[in-house]
């Protein structure tokens, strides 16, 4: 009786033994790693980003390139014919109210309305222009202008009533030449009846020098 009581123990020993364990291996962060790296270089955004990249860099050279273009332009831009034509009216407004020259200012009427801008020109055609013009007129009938007030007042007259034939040789080579004999003229009046360059510099009569000096360069340049 004793040995069977053993037996079945041992049996029943084997029968509630545990099963067996079953060892299942973990990757190792070393080889994650090499994993994501290895995803990590083949990932598809990262080439474009590399590529938008690129495109960034490029867009900054070009605005660059733009960037030294316009100062280049703004550079040439000071020679141009328009502020070349606004230099030469403010000369002959400041030679028709100058004191202390002994050019014929008259002859500054003429020169005013070749070389003046064409938005003057079109401004004293204009209507508004004309009622200027009137209404100039028609104080000079009751009242005394002063002897500085007349000249501009007799441009404004000769730019309405100029015809097409003459004003259009404004920005042509006959204007041009005209000009330049003009400005040419007043500048051998007012420095031979100056005396001497320094005297020309003097505070009486700079302003019509400076006049002088602006008209004639200016319409040298008309010319080339």
């Amino acid at each position: 009786m004793a040995s069977l009581c053993l037996s079945s123990s041992r049996i029943l020993s084997l029968h509630h033994q545990k099963p067996s364990l079953s060892l299942q291996l973990r990757p190792r962060s070393s080889d994650l790693g090499h994993r994501t790296s290895a995803v990590s270089f083949f990932n598809p955004l990262r080439l474009s980003s590399d590529r938008q990249r690129r495109a960034t860099t490029s867009a900054k050279r070009v605005e660059k390139q733009r960037k030294r273009g316009s100062s280049v332009v703004c550079y040439a831009a000071p020679m141009s014919v328009h502020n070349l034509q606004w230099i030469s009216a403010i000369s002959c407004v400041g030679l028709m109210l100058a004191r202390g020259t002994g050019i014929l200012k008259s002859l500054v009427v003429p020169l005013f309305a070749l070389t003046a801008p064409s938005g003057i020109i079109s401004w004293a055609k204009g209507e508004y222009g004309v009622w200027a013009a009137f209404l100039a007129l028609l104080a000079r009938l009751f009242f005394t202008f002063p002897g500085e007030l007349e000249l501009p007042f007799i441009a404004l007259l000769l730019v309405i009533v100029s015809p097409y034939q003459v004003m259009s040789i404004r920005g042509k080579q006959e204007g041009a030449i005209i000009s330049l004999a003009i400005s040419c003229f007043l500048a051998f009046q007012h420095f031979s009846r100056a005396g001497s360059l320094q005297k020309a510099f003097d505070q009486d009569s700079v302003v019509a020098t400076l006049g002088i000096i602006g008209v004639t360069v200016v319409s040298f340049l008309f010319l080339i």
